[in-house]
């Protein structure tokens, strides 16, 4: 079976290293354009090309598919299969249509939930006890497209996105190579979502980083776990802004914002409802820290 891959970050590399490494034949490999990054504007491959470099794939990065030649260049690959794990293009119907089975798709939630572009870190911020990521056939509507199958797993209480990201992706990688293993005997039936059910889980920016303490403890918690590792959950101290890493909910009142004291476990914050101990923050301009050992250095007018 040919197997055209798609994806560009961290965890499309996943998914295609565990394909290639359970055999599959892999005929050509589709990600973003290089990219400037870092002071030097250097242009940096993506994790995927790193990957299919590696293993001797022909890697394609075109803008887009509008013009018609590009749509020939994949038609000659004569993909059984397009396999897409968060490429970051919307294909249009005429890229659908080349593969003989269609084109699958690896979602980082449990749909219809959380549909969009930032789906497991939505699942954190609302403080889900569960995720998982979905095998479906990509269509026109963003994240539509009938279900394959779906792996769970539960959300720890503690977790932070990044750290759910890192086994979604080994959970994802696992559903992709037991799609895939299914497609070896035709086509796989699929169930409709069910589009009254669905919810939307847009980009994260920087507007929503500012912690409210009138919120209760688990909703500032979780706001920490679900910004973190980006775009972070930052607060106002003494008149400085520090980047919050890590927290835990714990007991304790008072008005929302006010410092109930150092603990072992960090600095204790009431919060609406109960309290949070802010563990690990980071300065402005500064490095991460544990709050105990930056507050020793920086005593609090308390």
């Amino acid at each position: 079976m040919r197997v055209v891959f798609m994806g560009t970050p961290d965890i499309a590399a996943t998914c295609l290293k565990r394909i290639l490494a359970d055999g599959f034949q892999v005929v050509g490999v589709y990600t973003q354009p290089d990219r400037p990054k870092g002071r030097g504007m250097k242009l940096v491959a993506s994790p995927v090309k790193e990957v299919a470099a590696a293993a001797g794939i022909p890697v394609f990065q075109p803008e887009n598919f509008r013009e018609e030649e590009t749509v020939e260049q994949l038609r000659a690959l004569k993909p059984d299969v397009c396999a897409v794990v968060a490429y970051g293009r919307i294909l249009p119907q005429k890229v659908l249509d080349v593969p003989t089975y269609g084109c699958i798709n690896i979602h980082a939630s449990i749909l219809p939930k959380y549909r969009g572009s930032a789906p497991y870190q939505w699942a954190v911020l609302n403080g889900e006890k569960e995720t998982g990521v979905t095998a479906m056939y990509l269509c026109r509507e963003m994240d539509a497209g009938d279900v394959i199958d779906i792996s769970r797993t539960p959300i720890g209480e503690n977790e932070t996105a990044g750290e759910l990201l890192d086994r979604l992706a080994e959970l994802g990688a696992a559903l992709l190579s037991k799609t895939l293993t299914r497609f070896q005997e035709g086509p796989v039936p699929a169930t409709p979502q069910n589009g009254e059910e669905a919810t939307f889980a847009p980009m994260l920016d920087k507007s929503m980083c500012p912690i409210d303490f009138t919120k209760t403890a688990r909703q500032v918690h979780d706001q920490v776990r679900g910004l973190h590792p980006w775009p972070v959950a930052t607060m106002e101290l003494e008149g400085k802004t520090f980047k919050v890493h890590e927290t835990r909910v714990t007991e304790g009142s008072g008005r929302p914002g006010e410092i109930l004291g150092l603990t072992p476990q960090g600095l204790r914050i009431a919060c609406g409802q109960g309290a949070v101990e802010i563990c690990s923050l980071q300065a402005q301009g500064g490095k991460r820290m544990a709050a105990l050992d930056y507050f020793r250095g920086h005593p609090l007018k308390l």
